[in-house]
């Protein structure tokens, strides 16, 4: 068995958020990095069998926001980071971790199902990932309703933060 050990200089942990409610097209479409995670991935032979990734949510980074009425400011991506954490009990459950339960092969797409346990809860979640000689790149969707968290609103629920969040991860092999 190899293991590769991955991190942030491996690549990106990226999460894109939509927003729901009647008044959606008022608010931003995130992209926002981790950029303190850990994932290790066993190998049996040319096959994954194993993946566990630890990502610390307090290092959150709001990269941008597509839509709106305004272009995102500083400010407004402090605040973002900040309602997020909050939204995610983040100083009681400072890490979201996921464990694969099964991974299974074919050709070049693994599919990856696992526990992922986020803000006090565990859930399954499956993954799927595209594996090459010396890359990873993987996408998953999580529902915040699966977790027990109820999205950021504002104005009265008119807008919030859409229940489905992307997740995706593009690695290199480890030299």
């Amino acid at each position: 068995m190899t293991q590769w050990d991955l991190g942030p200089d491996s690549g990106e942990l990226l999460l894109r958020t939509g927003v729901a409610g009647s008044a959606s097209r008022m608010g931003h479409r995130l992209t926002i990095a981790m950029r303190a995670w850990h994932a290790e991935v066993e190998w049996d032979g040319d096959e994954p069998a194993a993946v566990e990734v630890t990502v610390d949510l307090d290092s959150l980074d709001v990269l941008r926001g597509e839509g709106g009425m305004t272009p995102l400011t500083g400010a407004e991506k402090g605040l973002i980071r900040s309602n997020a954490l909050k939204t995610l009990r983040a100083k009681k459950f400072p890490q979201a971790v996921f464990r694969s339960t099964s991974v299974e092969r074919s050709g070049s797409v693994v599919r990856i199902v696992g526990v992922l346990d986020l803000a006090g809860h565990s859930a399954e979640q499956t993954v799927e990932v595209q594996v090459s000689d010396d890359s990873l790149a993987g996408a998953a969707s999580v529902r915040h309703s699966e977790f027990g968290i109820k999205p950021y609103s504002m104005l009265m629920g008119a807008m919030k933060v859409a229940d489905e969040v992307g997740v995706s991860l593009a690695v290199t092999r480890p030299s």
